[in-house]
C-alpha cells in the first residue's frame, strides 16, 4: 500500500511541475490553479466532502489506483475518503461526445452541475458506464465526485467526441483571426487556433480578384496554424480564407477573407503582327501592331539590319508609331518591345521592314524678291533648316500669279549661299538680271530637287520696278556697341517717304597702300521704321565693320549705286575662356538658351555613371562645378545662369571607380 502511494504521488508531482502548478504537501489551504483540460483534483477525509480539503493537486487525467491506502499521501483514512475533480475548458462547437466512467465504489459525474452517471455504491468490484449525450457549444463545467467507502479502491473517466461520420453532423467552427501581409512575394497565412477536441485541421482557400474560391495546399488539412502560399507574380490581387475540419468530415463556414496583392515579375507578351509602310506624304514609315495585353507601353527600336544593333527611337502607348526622320535610299528594320507598368519588359518582336524611301525634298521658306544694284536687279532670296537643305534649286520667274512652272522662266542665275555659317537655318540667293522692264511687276517662287524628285513650290515674292532712280539718303548716325551677348547698332531714321528698308552689311576691313575697303555681305533687312539691329554673336574678340544702306521702293541704294556708305569698324569683346577645351572627349555637348537659363545636351557616354558640369568663372580663371552631385541623364538646366552675357560649359562623364573623361565643350548666349 505504501509503494502505491508513493509512486502516484510521483506521479502527480511531475504531472504539476510540467505544467508549473505543482503543490507542496501542508499547501491543502492554498487556491489551485491549472491548466486548460486539467483537472483540479481535492482530497477528502470523508466520502460528503465536507469541511476543508487534505489536499488539492493538478491531475492531467482521471485513471487511479488507490488499493487500500491513503490516495494523497497527506493522513487519509483507508476508507470512507473522498476525491472530487473538477474541470471548465472551451468545448469549441460541441457535438455528440462519450462520457466513461468505472469505479469501486460509487462515482458520480455532473455536466454544469446536472448529474449524468450515479453509480454511487459500496461495491467490491469494478462497475462501467458509458453515457452518450450532446454537449453545447462554449465553455463547460465537468465535475466527477469519486467515494471509496471500504476495501480496495480504483477510479476511471475519459470524455472524448464522437467522430463518427454518422454520428457527428456538428461543423466545427469557423476560424478567426486571419493575418497576412498586404503585399509580396510570398504570403504567410496566420490565425487562431480553435477550441474544438475532435478538430482535424484546416483547409486554406484562394482566389484571385472576384474569382471562384479554390482550395490550396493538398488533400490532407493543414494541422497547424500557420500556412505559406507562393502564388504566381502576376500583380493580381489574391484573397485567402479558412475553414475548420473536425475527425467527422465536417467542414466550418469560410473565415473572413484577407486580401493582398502580389508582386508583378510577368513579363508581357511579345509584341506580334508588326508592319511597316511608307506614310501618305512619302517621307517616313508607319508602323502598326497587334493590341498586346497588360502593356502599358511600347519601345520601338530601328536598325539598319534586321540583326541589329538596335536604337531606340521613342515610346507609344497605342500599337502604333511614325518614323519621319529617315534618309533616303536607307533600308530600316523596326522592332517592337511591350513594357507594364510595373517595369517588366517582352522579349522583341519580329523585325520588320519596307522599302527603302526616295524622298520628296522640302519647299524653300520665307521668298523674298529685292531691287539689287543700279541697274534694274532683283536679288531673289529664300531659306530652309539646315538640315532640309539637301539638293539643288530652281528659281522660277512669271509676271503672272500665281506662278506656273510649266509657264514661268526657269533662271539660270547662280545660287549663292548667304549668312552667317554655323547656323541652324540656310540662306540663299541668286540675281535676277536678264532683262527687266521698268514699271512691270515680277513674281518669283522657288523648288528643291533632290534624289530626283522635286519639291513643291515656294511661296510667292513679287517686285515692280518704278521710274525713280535717285537711291535714299546716307544713312547717318550709325554706333556699334560690342556686348557679352552679341552687337548691337543703331543709327538716325531716313523720313524719306518712298523707303522701302535698311539693309545691314557686315564684313571685314581690307587695306592696301591706296584705301581700307570694308568687304561685306548683306546680313539683314530690316522694315523702314527700325533703326537699330542686334546680331547675337560668340564674342570671342573679332575684328570687323558694318554699314547701313537705305533702299528705296525702286529698289535704289547708295550702296548698291557704288556711292558712299557710313562704315563703323568693330571689335567684338573677347570672353574666351583662358582654359581651352582638350580634344578626344567622348562627350558631345550642346548648350542653348531657354526662357529659365541654359539647357545643355550631351550623348549617354558608354559604363558612365553620371555626368559633372562645370562652367566658366571669368573671377577664379577656371572652369567651377555647378553640379556637386552627377547628373545621371543626358540633359540638365542651368537655371543659375546670368543674361546679358556668354556662358561657356564642360560635361564631364563620371565611371564608377569616381574618375572623369575628358570635358566635352560649349557655350550659350543668354540675352538680357
Amino acid at each position: 500500500m505504501t509503494t502505491s502511494i508513493r509512486a502516484r504521488a510521483t506521479a502527480l508531482a511531475l504531472a504539476t511541475t510540467a505544467a508549473g502548478l505543482a503543490l507542496p504537501a501542508g499547501a491543502a489551504h492554498a487556491a489551485t490553479t491549472c491548466s486548460t483540460g486539467v483537472w483540479v483534483a481535492s482530497y477528502y477525509a470523508n466520502t460528503t466532502f465536507k469541511g476543508t480539503p487534505k489536499k488539492t493537486a493538478c491531475d492531467t487525467s482521471i485513471n487511479e489506483n488507490y488499493g487500500t491506502g491513503d490516495p494523497a499521501g497527506v493522513t487519509l483514512p483507508k476508507d470512507n475518503f473522498g476525491v472530487r475533480w473538477n474541470l471548465t475548458r472551451d468545448f469549441g462547437s460541441g457535438g455528440p461526445f462519450t462520457l466513461t466512467a468505472a469505479a469501486r465504489d460509487g462515482i458520480r459525474v455532473y455536466l454544469d452541475g446536472t448529474r449524468r452517471i450515479d453509480l454511487w455504491k459500496d461495491v467490491t468490484t469494478t462497475r462501467t458506464k458509458t453515457l452518450n449525450l450532446t454537449i453545447p457549444k462554449g465553455r463547460h463545467t465537468l465535475r466527477v465526485d469519486f467515494a471509496a467507502f471500504k476495501g480496495s479502491a480504483n477510479v476511471k473517466f475519459t470524455y472524448a467526441p464522437r467522430t463518427s461520420a454518422s454520428v457527428d453532423k456538428t461543423k466545427p467552427l469557423t476560424p478567426t483571426g486571419l493575418k497576412a501581409p498586404a503585399s509580396g512575394h510570398a504570403f504567410s497565412l496566420a490565425w487562431t487556433k480553435g477550441a474544438e477536441m475532435d478538430l482535424a485541421g484546416y483547409r486554406v482557400y484562394r482566389r484571385t480578384g472576384t474569382g471562384a474560391w479554390a482550395r490550396i495546399g493538398g488533400g490532407a488539412p493543414v494541422t497547424t496554424t500557420s500556412f505559406r502560399d507562393l502564388p504566381p507574380a502576376t500583380g493580381a490581387k489574391y484573397s485567402y480564407a479558412v475553414t475548420s475540419v473536425d475527425k467527422a468530415g465536417n467542414a466550418s463556414a469560410m473565415s473572413s477573407a484577407v486580401t493582398v496583392t502580389s508582386i508583378d515579375e510577368q513579363a508581357p507578351p511579345v509584341p506580334s503582327g508588326l508592319k511597316a509602310a511608307v506614310t501618305g506624304d512619302g517621307r517616313g514609315y508607319a508602323l502598326a501592331w497587334s493590341p498586346n495585353a497588360d502593356t502599358s507601353a511600347y519601345q520601338v527600336y530601328r536598325a539598319t539590319s534586321a540583326a541589329g544593333p538596335w536604337t531606340l527611337l521613342g515610346t507609344a502607348a497605342a500599337p502604333s508609331y511614325t518614323d519621319a526622320k529617315v534618309a533616303p535610299r536607307t533600308q530600316y528594320f523596326y522592332s517592337v518591345i511591350a513594357t507594364d507598368a510595373a517595369g517588366n519588359i517582352s522579349g522583341r518582336s519580329a523585325a520588320a521592314s519596307a522599302a527603302p524611301l526616295a524622298i520628296r525634298p522640302d519647299a524653300p521658306r520665307d521668298v523674298a524678291a529685292v531691287p539689287s544694284g543700279s541697274v534694274i536687279a532683283v536679288k531673289v532670296t529664300w531659306s530652309l533648316p539646315r538640315e532640309q537643305a539637301v539638293g539643288s534649286y530652281t528659281v522660277y520667274r512669271s509676271t503672272t500669279s500665281p506662278v506656273d512652272p510649266s509657264t514661268a522662266t526657269a533662271l539660270g542665275c547662280a545660287i549663292r549661299g548667304e549668312g552667317e555659317l554655323g547656323g541652324a537655318t540656310a540662306q540663299f540667293s541668286c540675281d535676277d538680271q536678264a532683262s527687266l522692264q521698268r514699271g512691270v511687276t515680277y513674281h518669283y517662287a522657288v523648288t528643291q530637287t533632290a534624289d530626283g524628285l522635286e519639291s513643291p513650290l515656294s511661296g510667292e515674292a513679287s517686285v515692280t520696278f518704278p521710274g525713280d532712280e535717285e537711291p535714299p539718303a546716307l544713312v547717318s548716325g550709325l554706333t556699334v556697341v560690342p556686348t557679352e551677348y552679341g552687337v548691337r547698332l543703331h543709327w538716325d531714321p531716313n523720313t524719306e517717304p518712298d523707303l522701302a528698308r535698311y539693309t545691314v552689311y557686315r564684313g571685314e576691313v581690307y587695306e592696301d597702300e591706296e584705301e581700307r575697303v570694308c568687304l561685306a555681305s548683306a546680313v539683314e533687312w530690316l522694315s523702314p521704321g527700325t533703326t537699330e539691329y542686334f546680331a547675337e554673336r560668340l564674342p570671342d574678340g573679332e575684328e570687323g565693320c558694318y554699314f547701313v544702306d537705305a533702299t528705296d521702293t525702286s529698289g535704289n541704294s547708295l550702296f548698291l549705286s557704288e556711292r558712299e556708305t557710313n562704315v563703323v569698324e568693330f571689335k567684338e569683346l573677347d570672353l574666351t575662356p583662358s582654359v581651352g577645351t582638350p580634344e578626344g572627349s567622348p562627350v558631345g555637348l550642346t548648350a542653348h538658351a531657354v526662357s529659365d537659363g541654359v539647357r545643355l545636351g550631351w550623348n549617354d557616354v558608354a559604363d558612365a555613371v553620371g555626368y559633372l558640369v562645370y562652367r566658366w568663372d571669368r573671377d577664379t580663371g577656371r572652369y567651377e562645378s555647378v553640379t556637386p552631385e552627377p547628373v545621371t541623364g543626358t540633359a540638365w538646366t542651368d537655371t543659375t545662369a546670368a543674361r546679358g552675357t556668354t556662358h561657356f560649359y564642360w560635361v564631364r562623364a563620371v565611371y564608377a571607380d569616381g574618375t572623369e573623361s575628358l570635358p566635352g565643350g560649349g557655350h550659350a548666349i543668354l540675352t538680357p
